[in-house]
Formats: C-alpha cells, sequence, structure tokens
C-alpha cells in the first residue's frame, strides 16, 4: 500500500466456526495491520455460518454477525469471499458451487472435496471467471500449493514424497522412540488431540490420499480420479515391523509418493514405507509434516512445518484470503488449477516398481527359507539379503524371518505373498512394505 493511501475494504462470509474456523477469526483481528500494510486490503469477516450458535468456542462473536444457513452468505452482496470450512463433500459441494455462480471467490481448506470433486469444482470456476484458492487443503501451514503454482512453475515436477499426515507420523514416531503398539500410540495421540475420537480417515490413509490427489493433480495438470490412487493405512505396522527396521537402516512413515515415469505416466499411492535413516524424511517426527518435491530444474526442495492444528492451517487460508483480495484489487491470473496437456493417464498400481520388505512368521524347521525363494524365483524375484535376528523371537516353536527384495512389481509381489500365505509352514499373514530409495 502506497503512503497516504486508503486501504480496500473487502468483506469476507466465513462457512465453519470450529477449530479452523476460529483460528481464522481470531488471527485476522489480531495481525488486522500488518495485512493492511502488506496487501493494501481492509480483510474483515462479515458474516459466519455455523450448525450449532449456541455451541461454546474458544472466539467471542458478535451475535448479529452469526447464521445458521451458508446461503445467507451467498445472498449477501456485501462478501466478496466466501471461507468453506465445513468439511465433508456433500453440503460443501453445494455452498462453494453457489458461491461460484453468485461470482464469490472461494477459499477452502476442504481436501476430501478437492480430491473427490475437484474437476467439477475448478470446471465451474473456469466458467464462472472465478478463484478458489487452497492452500488450506495440504500440510496445514506448509506453503507448497504456491509453490507448485508458482516458486516451481518452470519446472517438470520429477516427483514428489510426503509425510502429509500429521497423525500417522506421530503414532508412528511413538512406536519408533518408545517401542508403544500401534494401539497404545493411537491412544496417546488421541489423549493428546492429535488423532480424532474416530482416526478412521487418518489411520487408513485415505487422509493424505486425499493431499496427494491434489499435489499430483497440481503437478500434472489432470484431476487424478481416486480410484487409481493406491491407499493403504498403519494399523497393520506391528513393533515387529519397527524393530526390524531399525536394524536395516531404516525408518517406517507413512509415505505419500508421486512421480511420473519416462512415458508420462503418473503414479499415485499412499502407504507405510522403509525410508533410509540418511534420508531427511526418516527424521521428520511428531506431528510434523515434509514434503520433497524434485524439479526437472530447480533439483531436490524441501518444505516442512506443521501439518495441522489451528495456527498454522489458519495461517494459510489467510494467506489465501491476501491473495484473494489481490485478486479483487488486480485481477487473477487462472481459477487456482491450470490443465496442461503433457500428462494424462494414471500408471497402473502393479505395474509400479519398488524394493520391499517382506516379514515372515515360519515355522522353525529346516527347508522354510527354501521354500520361499521357490515362491519367489518362480516369479522372477530376487532376494537381496536375509535376517533371522532370533532375540527378537519369543514365540516358541516359530522365528521371524525377514527378505529384503530386489526391484518387483507390485503385482509380482502380491501375487508372491498370497503364494507365500499358502504354505504350510506360514504361520501368519505376511507384512509386505515397500522400502523406497529417494535417490
Amino acid at each position: 500500500m502506497t503512503n497516504g493511501s486508503s486501504p480496500r475494504p473487502i468483506r469476507i462470509g466465513l462457512a465453519g466456526l470450529g477449530n479452523v474456523g476460529a483460528g481464522v477469526y481470531k488471527n485476522l483481528l489480531k495481525n488486522a495491520s500488518l495485512i493492511e500494510q502488506r496487501t493494501g486490503a481492509a480483510l474483515t469477516i462479515g458474516k459466519i455460518a455455523v450448525r450449532s450458535p449456541g455451541k461454546a468456542r474458544d472466539v467471542e462473536v458478535p451475535a448479529e454477525m452469526i447464521t445458521t444457513d451458508w446461503r445467507a452468505l451467498i445472498s449477501d452482496d456485501s462478501l466478496a469471499i466466501i471461507v468453506e470450512l465445513i468439511g465433508g463433500t456433500g453440503e460443501a459441494f453445494d455452498l462453494v458451487s453457489a458461491a461460484l455462480k453468485a461470482k464469490k471467490i472461494v477459499v477452502t481448506g476442504n481436501k476430501a472435496l478437492l480430491a473427490e470433486r475437484g474437476k467439477e469444482l475448478f470446471a465451474l470456476a473456469e466458467e464462472c471467471g472465478v478463484p478458489i484458492y487452497f492452500e488450506a487443503a495440504v500440510a496445514g501451514g506448509i506453503p507448497i500449493i504456491q509453490a507448485l503454482q508458482e516458486g516451481l512453475v518452470a519446472n517438470h515436477i520429477k516427483s514428489i514424497h510426503g509425510i502429509i499426515n500429521g497423525t500417522c507420523n506421530y503414532i508412528l514416531s511413538r512406536m519408533s522412540q518408545a517401542g508403544l503398539s500401534y494401539d497404545s500410540a493411537l491412544q496417546e495421540a488421541q489423549d493428546k488431540g492429535f488423532a480424532e475420537a474416530d482416526p478412521y480417515l487418518d489411520v487408513s490413509g485415505w487422509d493424505a490420499a486425499h493431499k496427494a490427489i491434489i499435489l499430483a493433480s497440481l503437478s500434472y495438470g489432470f484431476w487424478i480420479p481416486p480410484q487409481d490412487v493406491h491407499v493403504e493405512g498403519i494399523d497393520g505396522v506391528s513393533i515387529e515391523d519397527i524393530q526390524f527396521a531399525k536394524r536395516l537402516g531404516y525408518t517406517i512413515k507413512l509415505l505419500a509418493v508421486i512421480r511420473a515415469d519416462e512415458q508420462g505416466l503418473i503414479e499415485v499411492r499412499t502407504q507405510p514405507s522403509l525410508v533410509p535413516n540418511n534420508h531427511v524424511l526418516a527424521s521428520v517426527n511428531g506431528s510434523f509434516n515434509a514434503v520433497v518435491v524434485n524439479g526437472d530444474i530447480v533439483g531436490e526442495t524441501l518444505f516442512y512445518g506443521r501439518g495441522a492444528g489451528q495456527d498454522p492451517t489458519s495461517s494459510s487460508v489467510i494467506s489465501d484470503l491476501c491473495d484473494a483480495a489481490a485478486s479483487l484489487i488486480y485481477g487473477f491470473r487462472h481459477s487456482g488449477f491450470v490443465p496442461i496437456g503433457l500428462y494424462g493417464k494414471s500408471k497402473p498400481i502393479d505395474d509400479t516398481v519398488s524394493h520391499y520388505y517382506l516379514r515372515l512368521l515360519v515355522t522353525d524347521e529346516p527347508g522354510v527359507l527354501a521354500q520361499v525363494a521357490s515362491v519367489l524365483g518362480a516369479r522372477s524375484i530376487g532376494i537381496s539379503s536375509v535376517i533371522q535376528p532370533e532375540d527378537l523371537e519369543s514365540t516358541s516353536g516359530t522365528t521371524s524371518l525377514v527378505l529384503m527384495i530386489h526391484d518387483a512389481t507390485m503385482g509380482q509381489m502380491k501375487e508372491a505373498v498370497q503364494a507365500i500365505q499358502a504354505l504350510g509352514s506360514v504361520r501368519e499373514k505376511p507384512s509386505c512394505l515397500r522400502v523406497e530409495t529417494l535417490g
């Protein structure tokens, strides 16, 4: 803002006053002067839609600003920007669609909405000539969306590897550092507020998968169908897997992997993976997130910070509000998503290739390794190493057998694991995890 000029007043409609919504309201007031000086806009929330107006909240809002009908935000001509923070994919879709049709700029942190219905919404945004901003949809306060849209715009994105779910990272960190079981670590995460009472979306891997879809779609210029994304959760990771991974020089993380192959097919998957201890992602602990982006010009870049929470996420929402204000004052460049014609197909998950970790509980008798090796060899799968550390065993008559597998397709490994599980010497379902080399 130039000296002597007055800031342009811009009023905002806020849908949702939960944890993040309250943070947006509080922090927008707290740093109003700073935002005015930096943007030339006086951003104020004019109306707030909530489901339960009598609910106790950690911010005080004048009663006249509250409505229980989000449609009141759409019909209010004084509101130029609508912030959607109600979550879900049903009512939220209706709200965002209505806002775009009313020519109101939309800011949202709803990763599930964008992952599942982003293609429709961005087409509508383009048709209506109104942008959508969504920095808060991925990795909390880390500005990864802006980096992909602007800072790395000159790069072909070769790959993205990310720890983008703080709940899972906290659980796996506690299993590794404190020796907790999965159930105990999950309970601790819930007690400390890092996990919801119903943790399914997080621990199933789908929260991270929704974010991966958004990152992949931005990077490669077409919307990745959710059914093309491979998703595994962390509930099958045992303390034995954590211990064996340590011995082998790895840490287990819930990792989102996005990359293009030489034919331009795009691989998108989220699953617990063994990460080498000498890679920076192995040292990302607790509820923190990190994203490593590899561009063909810039090389490898790292984005690190808190991936959730009221203040980090509200910081991203307010950043989007500032961008939205700038688009009102100076004009915007695009709807929020730019399609490109260089990519356009997902890679079948069974064709993806990686190293693997395979842990078996087998009867402690001669010939078992030969049986397992025969199953793998019949499918042209090579073994790089075998370990059988007996000091970890506590079950009489059985022993763990851990194999590190050379590069194999997931289709090959699925067939092999199914055949190995059918062997009479194998006592429980095998644990099979990807091993990421990460350059």
